[in-house]
């Protein structure tokens, strides 16, 4: 039943078949049998993980577990203080992936909040008040304004009835619903025999039959929808999960080949073998990389915050620096979902106006200059006409933003009226026609200096044959041009009409405007596109970025508006019902061929942004609205509007904007772009230091000497680089030019060709030149190994304090006019060598890490250690970007 097209069917037949009767409704025990048949008209539940669940979720990484490994081993070799140590680390990871990304599924709550509490149903022949939930499929309910649809209705009674759909259909102004019934492919926002749960009536009255309940219904089938649709994993998550998998593979088998070869080789007590063998696997993983990428991320999500641009998870920061397609929605969207008037028509000229959205800020101008309408008497009266057939008003709310109270196509000529540099008087109306679709056009009597006038608004093929200009006429076809001109425009045309009647008239009908009237002139009106999102659109474009136009308008305002932002320059666009009918891999074509999508079901919007993905694209897709849910969710970045997004839209993204601004989306992809770049830097980093490590605990076991490090202070200098010196590159600005670069590949390696040598290169730098300083040290009889491993553990890190000052800028010579730029790097340099100095000569400090205090001139070592780095590095970079010209990334 859920699947059957009602709008295709007359009221008779749905009497029938629900076995209901429009004037009685069902009785009460018919009722109770349909609610155990259909259930609550509620939507169901989803399963909730609990908090602890969530957070032992964020241990399940490859090279957590071998860490966990490793601690077992050395708590059953009684280590305890390495036990607690490795167990410290993979906790601290942990929790911070917890925290910063946490991420509460609310968006069926969401769409709980849009869904009407009570209705007022017939029932054994009675009306009555009943809770929403025990509504059923036959209840027949009568709905007025402001009041919420509690289910899906077929319409039998309509009172001027107006319902306000934008959350679920795309639209940016109330439907005029109707009765009568539709073919059989009428596609979701041309329903307009159905009133769906969720929207809420904006004017009128209406009567009908429930024919869907709870998840039956349109806005349970998004419900349905979200919950069915798979999440994508970012780029960075699937590299980094690949990365992983491999280098743990490649831990794992080097730790047994060398426990075997000290076994055979060099006959080595199998427990201390162990213990250097996980020595050797706490050196080679990068352990701190979890906490600095997530520490990265966050401080890309503060950014973004700052600039009006909330991150609802971590991974999705780096995400739109690879984004290669945005999809938007049209209303609210690109435009301000402000219906604003763009043009006033007179008999025998055309007028510009300037401003958008309801705030009554612009001019009326000709020839750019402004018409002074206490001199310009044809425009005095239009604008008089259109406020006065008007029930809407324009106020300021709380936050001093201009809002209507009423429609808003008559909102915005309510605004047009105020624009004007002359006060525009509001006249008080005798007796008046309200509009209805059937006759398309609503009148009123009113009285001027002891005359009387009909003021009529409606659409203007109907006034034209109340003003008997006749087709074929050269006046009527004056003033079609005018209307199919504005209309290619992308705006929607309302006109004006006066007829001066007798003064002894009180009331009117519709026979007294049928014929005489006098037409003043018309108004074109439009959803203006935002001016900042036209520079977005820009922006995009030259960045690689594709934008594409998915709305459940219509076709012709679609292309215009398309048009006007410099989306597309042709007039090409594919309906709904068009892409029903397309295969698969016809999909993935068109996609590709067209920017501008219309009259959409939220299916469609699912369908173009998985088309897109299958192309290879990282697809981003922006909306507000219910319809928009399934699409936002289940693209690489969902991007809701934060103003006059609905909680269901917002909830099923990855980001939402805070002034619903599209040029947000270019400063948060800008970012993107910075974040990553700054987590290759670290990730060029950490792992030739890791590397040095794992050559330091190899080489001992091969040469059979003394462990340069112990498993605590492998792990100690892994952590506390980390989160001081690794930091300190999540604060590099972005590289010059990189918003003019295409977006870099899906499939692109996290490790580029170059980036693997570097790492060798580095890693062989570090780990020969402390290993040759450990050893010569060892061989002048320095006794105490504490102080030897002191100095070895002061070499790493300072290699690693000046590696990180090479890895700053990869393409060029580190010491240049930016140098000083990053100010965090000299502070966490200075923060890093206060704790080594602690660390040194802390007592309590150095015993728990195994260290001892060390005379002045053992800092010479580390010192020459580190600036040799740093200088041989720079030596490769300058060498290598000659060679090569510029780098491969």
């Amino acid at each position: 039943m859920s699947d059957t097209k009602w709008f295709d069917k007359d009221t008779k037949e749905i009497e029938e078949e629900l076995k209901t009767d429009l004037d009685n409704g069902l009785t009460e025990q018919d009722a109770e049998h349909l609610l155990e048949e259909w259930g609550n008209n509620e939507l169901p539940e989803g399963e909730k993980d609990p908090e602890w669940l969530k957070f032992i979720k964020h241990f399940s990484d490859v090279l957590i577990y071998i860490l966990l490994v490793a601690a077992v081993v050395t708590f059953v070799l009684g280590h305890y203080v390495d036990t607690i140590v490795i167990l410290l680390v993979a906790i601290i990871n942990a929790l911070i992936g917890y925290i910063q990304e946490r991420k509460a599924e609310k968006a069926l709550e969401g769409i709980k909040k849009m869904l009407s509490l009570e209705a007022t149903v017939i029932r054994d022949g009675e009306q009555t008040e009943i809770a929403s939930a025990d509504l059923v499929p036959g209840d027949v309910v009568i709905v007025n304004a402001g009041d919420k649809i509690p289910a899906d209705i077929r319409l039998a009674v309509t009172n001027n009835l107006q319902v306000e759909e934008s959350a679920l259909t795309g639209e940016s102004t109330s439907v005029e619903k109707s009765t009568e019934t539709l073919p059989e492919d009428t596609p979701l926002g041309d329903r307009v025999n159905m009133a769906f749960s969720g929207t809420s009536v904006a004017s009128g009255s209406g009567k009908g039959i429930i024919v869907a309940t709870g998840e039956n219904t349109e806005i349970g089938k998004i419900n349905t929808s979200i919950s069915e649709v798979e999440e994508i994993q970012t780029p960075l998550l699937r590299q980094t999960d690949k990365f992983g998998k491999m280098i743990s593979v490649v831990i794992v088998g080097l730790a047994i080949l060398l426990f075997i070869f000290g076994l055979l080789i060099h006959d080595y007590e199998w427990g201390e073998l162990l213990l250097s063998v996980i020595g050797l696997t706490v050196a080679s993983i990068p352990e701190g990389l979890p906490a600095i990428l997530t520490i990265i991320l966050s401080l890309g999500v503060q950014a973004m915050a700052r600039n009006n641009a909330i991150m609802r998870n971590l991974p999705s920061v780096e995400t739109l620096g690879a984004v290669s397609v945005i999809c938007s929605d049209k209303t609210g969207t690109l435009t301000k979902n402000e219906m604003t008037v763009q043009s006033v028509i007179l008999k025998d000229r055309e007028l510009r106006v300037s401003g958008t959205g309801y705030a009554p800020e612009g001019k009326i101008t000709e020839n750019d200059q402004e018409v002074d309408v206490a001199e310009d008497e044809a425009l005095k009266e239009f604008l008089t006409s259109v406020l006065t057939i008007n029930e809407t008003t324009l106020s300021q709310d709380e936050d001093d933003k201009w809002v209507i109270s009423g429609e808003p196509t008559e909102g915005c000529l309510v605004t047009l009226a105020e624009k004007a540099n002359k006060k525009i008087d509001r006249l008080e109306i005798i007796s008046k026609i309200p509009f209805d679709s059937s006759y398309k056009y609503m009148a009123g009597l009113v009285e001027v200096n002891g005359e009387k006038f009909i003021y009529v608004k409606g659409a203007p093929d109907r006034l034209f044959e109340m003003a008997n200009v006749k087709d074929g006429t050269e006046e009527r076809e004056n003033w079609e041009d005018k209307v199919l001109s504005r209309s290619r425009e992308g705006e929607r045309v309302i006109g004006a009409a006066v007829k001066q009647v007798d003064a002894s008239i009180t009331e009117i009908d519709h026979e007294e405007v049928s014929e005489g009237l006098t037409i003043l002139g018309l108004a074109g009106i439009m959803d203006p596109p935002r001016e900042e999102a036209i520079e977005a659109v820009k922006e995009c474009k030259r960045a690689g970025i594709q934008v594409k136009m998915i709305t459940g308008d219509h076709k012709e305002t679609a292309i215009a508006i398309a048009r006007k932002m410099g989306i597309t320059e042709n007039e090409r666009a594919i309906e709904g019902s068009e892409l029903d009918k397309l295969s698969e891999e016809e999909l993935q074509k068109i996609v590709e061929e067209t920017d501008v999508f219309a009259r959409t079901s939220p299916e469609n919007k699912l369908q173009l942004v998985q088309a897109l993905q299958a192309n290879g694209h990282i697809n981003a897709m922006t909306g507000d609205g219910v319809n928009d849910a399934p699409a936002l969710k289940r693209s690489d970045i969902g991007v809701a509007m934060g103003i006059k997004g609905t909680e269901v839209a917002k909830e099923a993204s990855e980001m939402v904007l805070v002034d619903d601004n599209f040029k947000t989306i270019v400063n948060a992809v800008r970012e993107g772009r910075r974040v990553y770049h700054n987590l290759k830097k670290t990730i060029l980093f950490i792992l030739p230091t890791n590397g040095a490590e794992a050559f330091l605990v190899m080489s001992a076991l091969l040469m059979g000497i003394q462990m340069p490090l112990t498993p605590v202070q492998i792990l100690y200098v892994n952590m506390v680089t980390a989160v001081t010196v690794a930091l300190a590159l999540a604060f590099e600005e972005l590289e010059v030019g990189a918003m003019d670069r295409k977006p870099r590949s899906k499939d692109s390696r996290l490790l580029s060709s170059y980036y693997i040598f570097r790492i060798i290169f580095v890693a062989l730098l570090i780990g020969v030149s402390i290993l040759l300083m450990n050893q010569n040290m060892a061989g002048a009889g320095t006794d105490e190994i504490e102080v030897v491993r002191t100095v070895t553990l002061q070499a790493l890190v300072f290699g690693k304090l000046f590696h990180m000052f090479n890895v700053r800028n990869e393409r060029h010579f580190a010491i240049d006019k930016k140098f000083f730029t990053n100010k965090a790097a000299f502070i966490v340099s200075g923060v890093l060598i206060v704790i080594q100095l602690a660390v040194t000569y802390v007592p309590f400090l150095y015993t728990a890490l195994g260290l001892a205090p060390i005379s002045p001139e053992y800092w010479v070592f580390p010192i020459i250690i580190g600036v040799m780095i740093f200088v041989v590095v720079e030596i490769e970079k300058t060498i290598t970007r000659k060679i090569v010209g510029s780098y491969k990334k």
